[in-house]
């Protein structure tokens, strides 16, 4: 009931919130801020709002394959790693001149990290994602995510006031740890994975795909946590992993719903942690440090993006997006607190700042390049260039056709296109269809194009035609409904098996129709022609005579 109670909570502050133009997230918060007190088993809500991060993490790890992560580049690496450290570092020393040395290097700790969670949200909702602050800010978040688990043994350690051989063998046990971890992770999901995702029966059930994908993300937080590692660690792992496989898109938004409900515990659980009564009597504080920590981490994010050769503008604006507390930062200051390193004010006071934060973050994303713009325009002698071609999204300019589908009607299609010298991409979920297709030489996207998500990573957004050729009424209409909310200029061309659907199928936005009935009975008074005019392999002058019709000779007279 609670948890329900919860979750209603957060639908109706997230419609709320939607309406007001604001973040969903923000909404989520706030349900977790006035429905808190009303929750008494807050630890069953943490610990899957733990699982919620968990699936999150595995969601980012299936969109960074190996090969991803060398687009990045060096900033993902080195740049990541300088901003956590030097954060860490600036803050910690300037905590220090207040409070004690192990608690100021807590909430250095804490104030590193970023929230991926909100600026990813924000970023893919723009479509900002492969602009140059978006991929600056992706791999410096993805470093940052990683670092969780080196940081919650640091702050363990100093909490705890370890002597040397002990932090030394929790520093060996731990290493071990993760070293086991990623060798099992790549076994899994380099042999026994891919093979299963290639039998026929992985597929003879869309409910074994969905059960199968669900069982791997909550099973590698579960392996993870078994083995004495962060739960987070285990799932970005398997994720990552897991990229290199074909069906990766498919798995990601198979989770989809259920990563949803768990997020979102997750972002209600963050609200039901602060203290509205201590934040209001002590708002002179939380304010103060706000802007410190803002200011701070835009000045630090600036300088390392501007010591990898970005501009002033792209640096500026990156370290605008990046300049809040992340909810990993909750996991680290409740662990600080739990064995008495930080007191109960200096935790509520982090938990308002992080909130805080997190609120103005969905403004600051949104509107980083404009306000790095306005920033050089205010302290530059001269005026510097439209923000707009900071934020200029890098895209193939190449229009693309897309098949979906590749059974018999879709590779008449690419025979078609081939013969023209026309090379189209595909769509596909059958190994063996997809198998077929790339033999041709085709690219292929393997997954349930009825999933945004499947459409967006074929490039549905870059694509001029599309051929629609399941055979399923239903799923082609939810199929073209799907490619037109993606990418409403593409000209979309769909079958439709029954002729009872034609309607619905236009409706969805298909441009043009290729009914299946229609045309069959038209192949079929075709052939019944050929049959009466003699060219079939029947005796037709018998078969005509038994009909009462005019032989093929008459036929020719009367013509």
């Amino acid at each position: 009931m609670q948890i329900l109670l919860l979750l209603v909570g957060a639908f109706l502050m997230g419609v709320i919130a939607e309406r007001l133009r604001q973040s969903a997230i923000v909404g989520y918060l706030l349900a977790g801020l006035i429905i808190g007190p009303w929750v008494f088993n807050q630890d069953i809500v943490f610990q899957l709002a733990e699982l919620g991060v968990a699936l999150l993490l595995f969601s980012i790890g299936l969109e960074f394959s190996f090969q991803h992560l060398k687009r990045l580049g060096t900033i993902a690496f080195g740049g990541g790693t300088l901003q956590v450290t030097i954060t860490m570092l600036v803050f910690t020393a300037g905590v220090y001149i207040f409070r004690p040395m192990a608690e100021s290097l807590a909430i250095g700790s804490i104030v590193a990290l970023s929230s991926t969670a909100v600026v990813m949200r924000v970023l893919v909702d723009r479509a900002e994602l492969d602009s140059t602050r978006g991929r600056n800010a992706l791999g410096i978040l993805l470093l940052q995510d990683i670092s969780i688990v080196p940081l919650v043994i640091l702050v363990s350690m100093i909490g705890h006031d370890s002597s040397g051989p002990s932090i030394f063998f929790s520093i060996i046990r731990t290493g071990g740890g993760a070293i086991g971890l990623v060798a099992l992770f790549y076994i899994l999901f380099n042999y026994m994975v891919p093979f299963l995702l290639k039998t026929k029966t992985m597929h003879a059930s869309r409910d074994l795909m969905i059960l199968f994908a669900i069982l791997i993300a909550i099973g590698s937080t579960w392996i993870a946590h078994a083995v004495g590692l962060s739960p987070a660690l285990g799932a970005f792992l398997a994720g990552m992993m897991l990229a290199e496989c074909d069906y990766s898109v498919q798995i990601r938004s198979d989770i989809g719903s259920l990563r949803t409900i768990f997020v979102t515990l997750f972002f209600t659980s963050i609200g039901m942690l602060a203290n509205p009564q201590w934040m209001f009597y002590h708002i002179h504080w939380v304010v103060a440090g706000l802007l410190i920590m803002v200011i701070g981490k835009t000045l630090i994010i600036y300088t390392i993006v501007r010591f990898f050769g970005y501009s002033t503008l792209q640096s500026l604006a990156t370290g605008i997006t990046l300049a809040q507390i992340g909810e990993f930062s909750f996991v680290l200051a409740i662990t600080a607190r739990n064995i008495g390193l930080i007191n109960e004010n200096i935790f509520n006071w982090i938990v308002s700042v992080t909130i805080m934060s997190i609120f103005i973050s969905p403004y600051m994303v949104a509107h980083a390049s404009k306000i790095a713009h306005q920033l050089v325009d205010m302290f530059s002698s001269r005026k510097s260039k439209k923000f707009l071609t900071d934020n200029k999204i890098e895209t193939n300019s190449t229009q693309q056709i897309i098949i979906i589908g590749f059974g018999p009607a879709g590779q008449q299609v690419a025979d078609g296109l081939l013969a023209n010298g026309i090379r189209p991409s595909v769509i596909e979920m059958r190994p063996a269809s997809a198998n077929h297709a790339k033999s041709r030489g085709l690219v292929v996207y393997m997954g349930d194009a009825s999933h945004d998500e499947v459409l967006i990573h074929a490039g549905m957004k870059n694509t001029c035609l599309v051929v629609v050729t399941i055979p399923d009424p239903r799923m082609v209409r939810n199929i073209v409904e799907n490619i037109r909310k993606i990418s409403s200029d593409s000209t979309v061309i769909a079958r439709s098996r029954y002729h009872i659907y034609n309607r619905e199928i236009e409706k969805a936005g298909a441009h043009m129709i290729i009914d299946e009935e229609n045309m069959v009975g038209k192949d079929l008074a075709q052939a019944v022609m050929d049959c009466l005019k003699g060219t079939g392999d029947l005796d037709i002058s018998c078969a005509c005579a038994l009909a009462g019709l005019p032989s093929e000779t008459d036929h020719q007279n009367l013509t």
